[in-house]
């Protein structure tokens, strides 16, 4: 599986074997990237591709030093399964762990 920001689409792409798998839709300010919705296509559901988007994309907004304001039921239940991306929410309180 392939993940990748594809900004003129705002949205990450999942691929899979060159098939669109999933994506996971995103609006961008200075300090925030929004995320409003993820969808999966039938054919891959169950198969790890919305988790694989979901840590792609936050990891992404974790390199940019941005935050997440997440709308997308998916996503938000996503970080409260994965509490290690939970303060890269918009309003969180900043990491107190060291690398």
């Amino acid at each position: 599986m392939q993940i990748a920001d594809q900004p003129d689409r705002k949205r990450f792409e999942a691929l899979v074997d060159g098939q669109l798998a999933g994506w996971a839709e995103y609006q961008l300010t200075d300090e925030l990237m929004v995320f409003t919705h993820t969808e999966v296509a039938t054919a891959y559901e169950g198969q790890g591709v919305g988790g694989a988007l979901a840590r792609a994309a936050l990891d992404e907004v974790r390199a940019r030093g941005l935050r997440a304001l997440v709308v997308c039921p998916f996503i938000t239940g996503w970080i409260g399964r994965h509490r290690e991306y939970a303060d890269l929410l918009y309003g969180a309180r900043p990491s107190s762990v060291t690398d």
